[in-house]
């Protein structure tokens, strides 16, 4: 069987190598959400126009994000026999001129951010690029040098940024489908479970559970059919890890879904995925019709007796519907509420079968694990916490994206080294990790490494991966404020616990933030998320106390200021603050007046303004706008 099959994929990698490595310039363009939301599709455009004009000779294709957002639109350039070069914050007018210079024989250096080396492939493999002169990238580090990567591994990433994702060949040309191949030629299932748990690797959606263990226990479950889904309901606020391996990399995603089919003997997958990723959706389905063409969905796969298929289904953008049982119910076409286990979802789920469910991430990893081996994934990371994770880095750093890292790196390195650091010159205050079900940690414990155990350990928890950093200017009982809003507008209302504790939460919250607080407060907020997350059924009325609780644990001295005294330390809480103008900084420019939306500032040009406070909503607008510091918050 392998011989053939292995012609087949000999032969698409051919193709793919062709188009990734065309043995002429290539241009290749971010094109994932965040790319496209900065200009990337102008950018391309403009590209394809350029070439045209000229008749340079050159491939220009898409690609998925390569991580740094913060630096999008990016353009690489693949010289042929030379490096590839990494260009960021790319413009139609910088393309044009990208174009021009290319025409002329000479290497662009204008926003080149670095200079590829080589790319690590499976295997042991390395795509090794020609060196270019001296002049053409004097003085441009290497990628691995590039703070933002340089601390970075990307496995489940390994794709994003380099394939077109839409490309079957170019997926296969990086060795994608081989570990298909071998495991249908060569692997029963259940050694294939058994490599899965030598990997220690754990789902990535959140809970942190055991991946071959989940496998094994939906195999034990006597049955006619299993089932297999991939949560894509992404819905944590500023998350969007899964949503960039679905726009960038979404055969990985199907391959490991295939490899987990044969490891439980299920015969049908789902991917199910929110409406709000119209991309992910529409590359996914391109990649699915891919595969199934090619013989890797469907009958009797690479000639095996295994028989296999996927379909798409969406949902509404319920956050409850990321919770597994209440995700079931949304694909069987009933309310989306969550359910009493046991039984759990390996013994009874979708249509009261053997149901597997893990996120993108842990799909996404699964082919490059069994490629590898489970021993190479086990080697990364900690004890208790196998391989890397993707976080989405955002809020008051400096390099926001998608950073993927080993497992134990600490929160300073992620934020102080491949983040930046905080910009303005202003302190770090807080980390929010796990999405709004998670916990605010202080700068005490940036040295913490990051991990599933230490993570709970400190009152957070990994969650799927998004971590919002904040500095002196945010207040963290507004920020439990928030995230509660969130959870209790997202709760499903079924558990009284969750429903009306949520809702209770919030409304002390908001007294609070607004100086009403009451000394009794706070140790009824505990003794309340304490409460709602012991009677609560699903995991997120079970985490929703999570913001709340540490923020007391550790920012206890910021509500006792807001109960106490009426006051927000770091100037947040509108309600709480009162913007006044210093007379004796003030130079009458009258910038804070023109920028006023209510028309609350008076004064005349080289005269002192003042503030009227019955027309001032306090939206801090004026403070941002002053470039003399005469705005006082109070």
């Amino acid at each position: 069987m392998s011989n053939k099959y292995t012609q087949q994929l000999d032969s698409l990698e051919a193709v793919g190598l062709s188009s990734l490595y065309p043995g002429k310039f290539r241009i290749s363009v971010g094109m994932a959400t965040c790319g496209l939301a900065t200009g990337a599709g102008e950018v391309f455009n403009r590209l394809g126009e350029e070439l045209k004009k000229t008749g340079f000779d050159a491939i220009l294709s898409r690609t998925g994000c390569l991580g740094f957002c913060q630096m999008e639109p990016v353009v690489d350039l693949f010289i042929p026999d030379g490096p590839r070069l990494t260009f960021v914050e790319m413009t139609p007018e910088k393309a044009t001129d990208f174009i021009k210079i290319l025409t002329e024989g000479k290497i662009p250096t204008d926003s080149l951010l670095c200079v590829h080396q080589r790319e690590t492939l499976l295997g042991d493999n390395f795509k090794e690029y020609g060196s270019a002169s001296a002049d053409t990238v004097a003085d441009v580090p290497l990628y691995t040098e590039v703070p933002f990567f340089a601390k970075q591994n990307k496995i489940a990433l390994r794709n994003c940024g380099v394939i077109d994702p839409v490309s079957i060949e170019e997926y296969v040309a990086r060795s994608g489908y081989r570990a298909l191949l071998e495991v249908l030629s060569s692997r029963t299932n259940v050694e294939l479970i058994a490599d899965v748990k030598t990997s220690g690797l754990r789902g990535r959606g959140g809970g942190g559970f055991p991946t071959g263990l989940k496998w094994e226990y939906t195999l034990k479950t006597e049955a006619d059919q299993r089932y297999v889904v991939c949560n894509a309901d992404e819905g944590d606020p500023g998350a969007y890890m899964d949503r960039s391996v679905l726009e960038g990399d979404p055969h990985s995603v199907i391959e490991g879904m295939i490899l987990g089919g044969y490891a439980m003997q299920a015969s049908m997958g789902f991917v199910y995925v929110r409406t709000e990723y119209p991309l992910a959706v529409e590359r996914m389905t391109v990649a699915i019709e891919q595969a199934r063409g090619n013989g890797f969905l469907g009958e009797n796969i690479f000639g095996s007796d295994f028989s296999f298929d996927l379909q798409i289904r969406q949902g509404s953008g319920a956050f409850v519907c990321g919770e597994e049982t209440s995700l079931m119910h949304s694909i069987e076409g009933v309310s989306p509420e969550p359910r009493n286990r046991p039984p759990f979802p390996s013994e009874s789920g979708l249509w009261k079968k053997p149901t597997n469910i893990n996120n993108v991430e842990t799909w996404a990893n699964v082919p490059a694990l069994v490629f590898k081996g489970g021993s190479w994934f086990s080697g990364i990371g900690t004890e208790n916490s196998k391989g890397t994770k993707v976080f989405s880095l955002v809020g008051t750093v400096r390099n926001t994206g998608l950073v993927e890292v080993p497992m134990g790196i600490t929160l300073r390195e992620i934020i102080f080294e491949i983040g930046g650091g905080i910009p303005d010159d202003k302190e770090f205050k807080a980390v929010q990790t796990g999405g709004p079900s998670g916990g605010c940690l202080p700068a005490s414990l940036l040295d913490l490494p990051v991990d599933y155990q230490r993570l709970a350990e400190a009152g957070s928890i990994m969650g799927s991966g998004g971590m919002v950093v904040m500095d002196e200017t945010s207040c963290v009982v507004d920020i439990a404020r928030y995230f509660l809003d969130f959870t209790n507008d997202e709760s499903c209302g079924k558990c009284t616990s969750c429903r009306d504790g949520s809702e209770l939460m919030l409304n002390i919250l908001t007294r609070i933030t607004q100086g009403h607080g009451k000394p009794e407060d706070v140790d009824f907020l505990l003794e309340l998320g304490a409460a709602v997350t012991d009677a609560s059924q699903c995991g997120l009325g079970q985490t929703l106390a999570n913001p709340v609780l540490s923020t007391i644990r550790y920012f206890r001295e910021e509500y006792d200021a807001h109960i106490e005294r009426a006051v927000c330390p770091a100037h947040a809480c509108k309600e709480l603050v009162t913007y006044s103008v210093d007379v004796d900084k003030c130079t009458g420019c009258t910038l804070c007046a023109r920028n006023c939306p209510t028309a609350a500032i008076s004064g005349k040009v080289r005269e002192v303004h003042f503030i009227d406070q019955g027309n001032c909503t306090k939206c801090g607008l004026c403070f941002d706008v002053c470039n003399f510091n005469a705005i006082v918050v109070e």
